[in-house]
């Protein structure tokens, strides 16, 4: 009862926020309580609520303080060289500005932590996306993907948890699934060329001053994932009221209006325009060189502090909440020594920190209650039981099928330390060793990391003014595509 009252749980969550029912917030949070009180064990929900919220809140930390972190990193120019290097090889050209996103975030990934590469792309990105009428859910699926893929590194939460699990060395797990791995990124490229290509067909190819000089327009187009309007959002999101905007007012616009306005790079102000496109014009800003919150005499300082803040993660030398919550305390205090500028600086970036942590902390019950009523724990038994025994010496890759959806629909740490032993005893018994079962148990990164369970998608939704549905229906596909190349390609190398 339990395993089938699981699977509809994630069931009823899914279709609710893919058909815009609900939001996300909303359904994390009620979903599961209807079927907390629906197994009979309602009197637990509060503690249940309570140990999901505990296991989540050094997330949710490290996630407000990081958006504030590379929020002001942002804001003094840091990335400037980043947006003007992309800008440079992309030259406007709709597929160029796709494989470059793909690019990015796969460099950015090797920090090990998905919110800071959505954060870095979508903030190099965005505005060009915005200003060329591109599908915004290409850029998100791309990112997403690409990070996914990348996810698989020692430091970055996978590897390390596999080995744990299973008592093995990351590295002997790691190093011989590079060959299947960079199968598995270049079919991201390939998938973000082909996607630019479909855009440039849509779109056409501009020059750079053509696209800085072009008119705002309403269009209706097709991004594969249904029909979207203005560049893969909704006219509602267009105008700053999808996920992690407010108002038509999104980070970016209120970054100028907090400086008391700033050069224009577009077209003249047309007194008869949609509000729609004055979002589109103000979006764009993001590129301003003249804006006030620019520290030019501080870049170094501030690379400097970015470099040892990431490398201070990666040695792990203190949590990475800690990390975060100091670096954001030093940047404000050396860039923006006046309280008044401190505070703009946090009012300027609260919507999507308050949107993402509500995330967080609303996904917190959907987990607890998973976790807490036992349904995780049967749902695994029962897909493991599943497996015929002539199946039995293949288990290495039934591993990898199977990590599609239950790192889809679990936590990592779920999958990892509850379902992964399981399956490397299975294998064992038939020969198979705990190495190929580890390997093999990477292959649906790709899409674990646009699951609705992984508080860094909502970074990336947030950011990219993107509804959390649109973005499902449109990456899933290519997501399952890539992780089933990584595992074709493991079979293949003869790495499982």
């Amino acid at each position: 009862m339990l395993t089938i009252l699981g699977f509809a749980m994630i069931a009823t969550f899914l279709v609710l926020i893919m058909t815009k029912k609900m939001s996300p917030i909303a359904a994390l949070v009620l979903i599961p309580a209807l079927f907390c009180v629906a197994v009979g064990q309602g009197a637990q929900l509060g503690d249940y609520v309570i140990e999901g919220v505990g296991n989540l809140a050094p997330t949710a930390a490290m996630l407000m303080f990081a958006i504030v972190y590379f929020g002001v990193m942002i804001d003094v120019g840091l990335f400037d060289p980043i947006v003007r290097g992309i800008l440079k090889f992309c030259r406007a050209d709709p597929m160029r500005i796709v494989v470059g996103t793909a690019v990015l975030a796969a460099i950015v990934s090797l920090d090990g932590d998905g919110s800071t590469t959505f954060m870095i792309t979508v903030s190099a990105m965005y505005p060009l996306y915005k200003r060329l009428k591109m599908s915004l859910v290409v850029m998100t699926g791309v990112a997403a993907t690409a990070n996914g893929v990348m996810n698989t590194l020692p430091w970055g939460g996978p590897t390390a948890r596999a080995a744990t699990a299973l008592k093995l060395d990351a590295s002997e797990i790691f190093v011989p699934m590079i060959p299947a791995l960079a199968m598995g990124l270049l079919a991201v490229f390939v998938l973000a060329y082909v996607l630019g290509l479909r855009e440039r067909k849509r779109l056409g190819m501009l020059t750079l001053d053509e696209a800085l000089a072009r008119e705002p327009e309403q269009e209706t187009v097709s991004t594969g994932g249904g029909s979207t309007r203005g560049g893969g959002t909704s006219s509602t999101a267009a105008a700053g009221t999808a996920t992690g905007g407010t108002g038509g007012e999104d980070r970016l616009r209120k970054d100028t209006s907090a400086s008391g306005g700033g050069t224009g790079t577009g077209a003249d102000a047309d007194p008869t325009a949609d509000p729609a496109d004055e979002a589109d014009d103000d979006d764009f800003q993001g590129l301003d060189p003249n804006r006030s919150t620019l520290r030019p005499k501080l870049y170094w300082f501030n690379a400097g502090l970015t470099a040892a803040l990431l490398t201070a993660m990666i040695m792990e030398l203190m949590p990475i909440p800690v990390l975060f919550l100091l670096g954001a305390a030093l940047a404000l205090t050396v860039n923006f020594p006046h309280m008044p500028d401190q505070r703009a600086r946090i009012a300027a970036h609260a919507d999507n920190v308050l949107n993402v942590s509500g995330m967080v902390f609303a996904a917190a019950v959907f987990t607890g209650v998973l976790t807490g009523t036992g349904m995780v724990e049967n749902m695994a038994d029962w897909v493991v039981g599943a497996v015929p025994d002539a199946m039995g010496p293949h288990m290495a890759i039934v591993t990898g099928l199977l990590s599609l959806p239950l790192t889809y629909f679990m936590s990592n740490d779920g999958f990892y330390f509850g379902v992964l032993p399981v399956l490397a005893e299975a294998g064992a018994a038939h020969g198979v060793s705990p190495l190929e079962i580890a390997r093999a148990s990477l292959a649906g990164q790709a899409l674990h990391m646009s699951s609705p369970l992984v508080p860094a998608v909502y970074v990336l939704v947030g950011m990219a003014k993107v509804e959390f549905g649109d973005h499902t229906r449109f990456t899933v596909k290519w997501a399952i595509l890539t992780s089933l190349v990584v595992l074709a390609a493991g079979v293949l190398f003869g790495i499982m």
